[in-house]
């Protein structure tokens, strides 16, 4: 019996290190799966003028990324900036405003006088940002329009790229009105 005690022997040394990868495993398995386990919460606006909304992720959930798998940045209907809605102007035909704000992503055959444009943003560290655009029309034309508080395309892009490089280099000063300077040359 001496095969016996030998196979005895290497399982007892191993069941150990087997049993601690398991639970290494396991646990790490359940980081991913901590934060990620349903869908992101949308932030709902509780008034159609409360504009775009973001949600940041909280510290834990920012600690657990580290352990999750990667997530890439899911975009989805129509992103309108404040400078898109500021061209938005009542008595205004459906076609231009399919030409300022884009095709609607939500067209309902019951409510056929109302265009909605919303727009959801998750990016892959867990910060959420949605907001909607309401178009009215009557007649065919611009009734009212509801949208509130969007982002400027300049907020929008350094949301997605970061800040610019550009923006930290200091620009010339310029001098104040009525004040004179005179170059030399020598």
């Amino acid at each position: 019996m001496p095969v016996d005690t030998a196979v005895l022997h290497r399982f007892s040394l191993r069941a150990p290190l087997v049993a601690t990868l398991a639970g290494a495993v396991l646990s790490l398995s359940g980081c991913t799966m901590f934060g990620g386990a349903k869908d992101p919460v949308v932030p709902v606006s509780a008034s159609p003028d409360a504009g775009a909304q973001t949600v940041q992720a909280s510290k834990l959930q920012k600690v657990l990324w580290i352990f999750s798998p990667y997530r890439p940045d899911i975009q989805q209907g129509n992103f309108i900036s404040q400078e898109m809605l500021t061209q938005l102007k009542v008595g205004q035909t459906r076609e231009q405003v399919k030409f300022l704000l884009g095709t609607p992503l939500l067209t309902d055959i019951f409510h056929a006088d109302r265009w909605d444009f919303p727009f959801y943003l998750a990016r892959g560290n867990g910060e959420l940002t949605s907001s909607r655009v309401t178009v009215y029309f009557k007649d065919n034309k611009v009734e009212k329009f509801d949208g509130g508080n969007l982002p400027t395309e300049k907020e929008y892009i350094a949301r997605i790229a970061g800040p610019s490089k550009v923006a930290a280099k200091e620009a010339p000063k310029k001098e104040d009105a009525g004040s004179a300077s005179i170059k030399i040359n020598k």
